[in-house]
């Protein structure tokens, strides 16, 4: 310590302050939802037909999110394996926020299966004749 200096030490009001704060602070986050929430991931095997390439069904994939996905809370991705027991197989991965928004979104997309002429009909007739799906299966995305 340097001559003339002195150590300040808290006084009791500001002790005091600070624990007033930190009671504050502990009130409210009481207030915060502390509830985790979980993705959906959405996984479909898919097998391509003779006439499909890989360019031609990620096109799919990308006119899908940008002509349906986006707006009914469903993004896709196509992971095609590198290393694996089975090498012919893609997976079709689609994300939403939550399971519910993936049942809001699959009740969605059947009922505009059903409207001819509906953007995702025409989806539809493009996945049909680019590829076949073999599995399908959900999970929670932590």
């Amino acid at each position: 310590m340097i001559s003339g200096e002195s150590r300040s030490h808290p006084g009791p009001r500001q002790i005091n302050g600070d624990m007033q704060m930190w009671k504050i602070l502990s009130v409210l986050l009481l207030f915060i939802p502390l509830v985790a929430v979980a993705g959906h991931g959405d996984v479909i095997e898919v097998q391509l037909s003779e006439e499909c390439s890989l360019s031609d069904y990620l096109q799919i994939k990308d006119d899908f999110n940008a002509q349906w996905g986006k707006k009914n809370g469903y993004m896709a991705e196509v992971f095609v394996p590198i290393q694996s027991d089975n090498l012919v197989s893609l997976y079709w991965v689609g994300r939403t926020a939550n399971a519910a928004a993936y049942g809001k979104a699959w009740d969605q997309w059947r009922n505009d299966l059903n409207k001819s002429g509906s953007v995702a009909a025409k989806l539809w007739t493009r996945f049909q004749a680019c590829s076949k799906n073999l599995s399908r299966t959900g999970y929670d995305v932590l």
